[in-house]
């Protein structure tokens, strides 16, 4: 029988019989008996019996770390000096760390801004057997084929499960295109905020983030698009004939090697000038390259395009 845990039950331990033992077992080894009707394990050497009792029949005078198994619970317990502990579901229980990052924003057309980064959040958080969590992983945003309107958002990323709070992270907001219309030329808000893209008017605004998860998006100026922010860093703003780069994203270890995830997007330019670069991180979906080129899209896979880790 193979071990299941239960949130009601507690554990049920792997079984045999005296003939059917596991022919290697490896020293601290447990399981079922089903010849014997005990719970043993092996020492190293030989197979010995746990102690086992029903729960009104537990020793009177038991001394902190005695252990055995309850009949009635079908679970390990042992005695922590003032009580019985059960090793069962809750006991069980682990501290996990995460990293949720929503897919970044599509680059705006044109003088486009960058698209800004996907929201992230990182943490801990309690997840125990027996449960499933399911895990959403948002895709990137459009970059934009028309000067009449902006890259496209990206979508959210989330985690949740019974008993945990869902942890969900916005889509990075699109970048703004080069036209001088309110509304399109504006970074669209999201996790993080996309760049604005260039028009004729003295400034314009790029989107806001979500405090938190990322930052705002560059400004933009005639003839220089904003950066789109990152989760890191507020997207820096255009100059005349240089735009703005992305705005960096956070460092993180939980994949064993310190890596930047959730950069902005840089914003485009016209042949004549100097483009914005994407933060560290990723392109949070770039702006576009040339006067009317399509926008860069959200890069599949990389930081910005969203990653929720366990």
């Amino acid at each position: 029988m193979s071990v299941v845990l239960d949130p009601v039950n507690g554990i049920t331990q792997a079984s045999w019989t005296t003939a059917g033992r596991p022919a290697s077992p490896t020293a601290g080894q447990v399981g079922f008996n089903t010849s014997l009707n005990v719970v043993e394990q092996y020492n190293g050497s030989n197979w010995e019996t746990i102690p086992q009792w029903s729960t009104s029949g537990r020793p009177t005078t038991p001394t902190a770390g005695y252990q055995g198994y309850n009949t009635d619970t079908k679970a390990f317990e042992f005695y922590n000096g003032s009580t019985w502990i059960s090793v069962n579901q809750s006991n069980l229980s682990v501290s996990a760390s995460y990293l949720v990052i929503a897919g970044g924003g599509g680059g705006g057309d044109g003088i486009g801004g960058g698209g800004g980064a996907g929201g992230l959040l990182t943490g801990t958080a309690t997840l125990s057997p027996a449960i499933s969590y399911s895990v959403t992983v948002g895709s990137g945003g459009a970059g934009s084929s028309s000067t009449l309107s902006r890259g496209s958002n990206g979508s959210t990323s989330s985690i949740s499960g019974s008993g945990l709070t869902t942890i969900t992270t916005t889509g990075g907001g699109g970048g703004g295109s080069n036209e001088d219309t309110a509304g399109i030329r504006d970074g669209a808000n999201g996790g993080s905020g996309g760049g604005a893209g260039a028009s004729g008017s003295p400034s314009v605004p790029g989107g806001t983030g979500v405090p938190g998860q990322g930052y705002a998006g560059g400004n933009a100026i005639p003839q220089g698009g904003g950066g789109g922010g990152g989760s890191g860093a507020v997207g820096v703003t255009g100059t005349t004939g240089t735009s703005g780069s992305g705005g960096t994203g956070v460092a993180s270890s939980i994949s064993g090697t310190s890596t930047y995830y959730g950069g902005g997007g840089g914003s485009g330019t016209t042949s004549l000038y100097t483009p914005g670069t994407a933060g560290s991180g990723g392109n949070g979906g770039g702006g576009a390259g040339g006067r009317d080129a399509v926008g860069g899209n959200a890069t599949t896979n990389t930081g910005e395009i969203g990653r929720a880790h366990v």
